[in-house]
Order: structure tokens, then sequence, then C-alpha cells
């Protein structure tokens, strides 16, 4: 074989074997020294029916790996107590995708559920379109996986395709690879790799026709205690106020840009508030329509006067109750004035998800 031929017989091998240790899987044992520990998590590593497992209650990561796009797989062993169990991935500081099954929930429509984490949040509330239905093993071992690149994920339970997010939303590109569970749930067999030819092309929702009248733009003040600073609107013109986008769907994801003084413990979270306001200018007094929701309280002041109050928290109207948002749950008739008018909505949150979302007819 000639010399130029051998050089080109290496290359092409060393590109195969590096193209191969690139998609590998890799598996991180359930050891102590591989895993990074979150915040006040528990946990207890242990042999279980003859593997290693982690018995886990809050969020731990892979030490010193971080993906921009690949696979991570996981075994959760299975019972029907209230927990959530999942993989979270492109985690940066406090923020983070999320996806996770609902134990309890099995056969449920809202039995896997996928959320991005912002500021330490989760807002699962914000975006009930990525759920799925789902009957879940009830016995032995439910395998999950994720197959994630650009800002498009395929989530899988047992082998099965469950769900599809089209537009991941930490806007995080790549970060820390780990699991979650909220109350404990016994985890086993993590693996990942950099792996994501299975990935769908995702068809992209068309929401030109919601779009007209939406409020696309905020202006929101930090979060506030109510303890400390209870709601005075004599007090509102005092605030600092900055501008904020909000998302194609008009949906503006508070948590992504606040945090809140207390956060990431779910209902044990105290209370706290921000202010939106929305200015815009009439040619002549006239009626609006104004179509709205919100996540979890909400007090509206229009020009100056209280005209709506109103509670949206997690089973506050049920116990089946979620506290979804959806733009056409709320309308108010505003009586506008010539000139400048103003909209000042005092957004109240505990846990699931910030949200505020508006439009005029």
């Amino acid at each position: 074989m000639k010399r130029s031929k051998i050089h080109v017989y290496i290359a092409f091998v060393a590109s195969n074997f590096i193209s191969i240790m690139l998609t590998s899987q890799n598996s991180i044992s359930m050891v102590p020294q591989n895993w990074e520990i979150y915040q006040n998590a528990k946990t207890n590593f242990e042999t279980f029916e003859g593997i290693s497992i982690v018995k886990l209650e809050g969020k731990m990561f892979v030490k010193d790996v971080n993906l921009t796009h690949g696979t991570i797989e996981v075994d959760v062993y299975a019972h029907s107590k209230r927990s959530f169990a999942g993989i979270i991935f492109r985690k940066k500081d406090h923020n983070m995708e999320d996806f996770y099954i609902r134990t309890h929930k099995s056969g449920q429509v809202d039995a896997v559920q996928y959320t991005p984490v912002y500021n330490g949040e989760s807002n699962w509330q914000l975006y009930n379109e990525y759920q799925a239905q789902l009957v879940l093993k009830q016995s032995g071992w439910n395998k999950l996986k994720v197959i994630f690149k650009d800002k498009i994920a395929d989530i899988y339970v047992n082998d099965v395709k469950v769900l599809t997010v089209d537009e991941l939303k930490s806007e995080n590109t790549s970060g820390s690879i780990g699991l979650f569970s909220l109350f404990e749930n016994r985890f086993a067999n993590f693996k990942y790799s950099t792996d994501s030819k299975e990935m769908t092309t995702a068809i992209k929702k068309d929401l030109s026709s919601l779009s007209k009248g939406l409020i696309k733009q905020w202006q929101i003040t930090e979060a506030i205690d109510p303890k400390k600073d209870p709601v005075d609107f004599k007090n509102f013109g005092k605030l600092s106020y900055k501008k904020v986008e909000t998302e194609t769907s008009g949906l503006l994801p508070i948590s992504k840009f606040i945090t809140k003084p207390n956060f990431g413990n779910f209902e044990d979270n105290l209370e706290a508030y921000t202010i939106a306001k929305y200015e815009w200018s009439e040619n002549a007094k006239t009626f609006k329509t104004f179509y709205f929701d919100y996540s979890d309280k909400i007090i509206i002041y229009l020009n100056g006067v209280l005209i709506f109050k109103g509670n949206n928290s997690f089973r506050s109207k049920g116990p089946q109750f979620m506290g979804h948002l959806d733009i056409g749950s709320n309308k108010l008739i505003l009586p506008l004035k010539k000139g400048k008018n103003v909209l000042h909505c005092v957004v109240i949150e505990q846990a699931n998800g910030w949200g505020l979302i508006g439009k005029f007819e």
C-alpha cells in the first residue's frame, strides 16, 4: 500500500474512532463521587434489588458533564404515591430544562410534563401544551429517555415516544445534566451520549391568527415581598420598571426576568408579587375588550382605579384545578379615555408558574 493511501486509511479510521467515542453511551454509577447535590436535596446511595441506586428528593447533577445535544436515559422505580421524577438537561445556574413523570397521575392527561425552570422556579402551569397522557407501570421500573438538539426535545417513556417539545424555553444552548424528584423516588441505570440522530423534525405552530391585539411588551418591577411592602397603588409610581418581551404566544413568563425572594420550594414558597404595567394612547374616549389570564393571583388597576381581583392558584377552584393559563378565560370591558391609558397588573405568585397574558379585541 502506498504511503499516501496509508495516511488516508489511518485518517479515516481515526475519524471514525473519534465519532464512535463521541456518540458512545456513558453510564454514570449511582455513587456519591459522580454526583453534585443541588441546594438541600436529600440523597441515599444504596443497593436495591441487586443494583446500585439513589433515593432522591430534590435535584442532583453529573459532575463535570455539559451537553449541547444528545440522549439521556434513567430508570425510575414504580409506585403510586404522589411524586414527580424526571431528567434535567442544559442546566446553568438556576435555569434549566426539566421533564418528569407524575407517578400518581398514571392514565391522566398530565402524567408527563415538560417545563423550563427559570431562576429556580418550575413553570408547568404556563405550558399545558407540553403535557401527555400515559399509563405508567405500577411495579418494576419505568424507563425515561430524552433526545434533544437545538430547540427540540423528544420524550420517551418505556421506549415509546410520548411528547415532542418543539420549542425548548430556557434559552440555554448547553449545560449540566441530572435528575429531579419531588418527594422521594428511586433512580438507577443513568446513561447519556451525544447522539441525537433519532430526533423528530418538529412542525412549528402557526400563531399568526392569534397575534392580533396581543400585548407583546410589558414593564415590570422586581419581585416584592408583600409582608414587607403590601400592595398599595399610591406607591406604584415610585417603583422602578424594566421593559420585557413576551413569547410569540403573548405569554409573559415572569420568573424568566426576575427572581423571587423565596424560590424552589414549590407549595412551601412564600408569595411574592410584581407589577406589570402597560401604557398606550387612544384618539378618543372608547370601550375595548381586554382578554387575559394569569398565575397565581392578580389585582388590576385601570388609570388608577381597581377593576378586578382574581385567584387562579393550584387547586383554588377544586382538587382537579391545575391553574393553567388560557387567554380566553377572563375578559373585561375597559372604559378608556382620550390620550394615555395605563393598566397596572399586580401578579402574585407562590409556585408552579408565574405568568401573565393579555390582548385587546
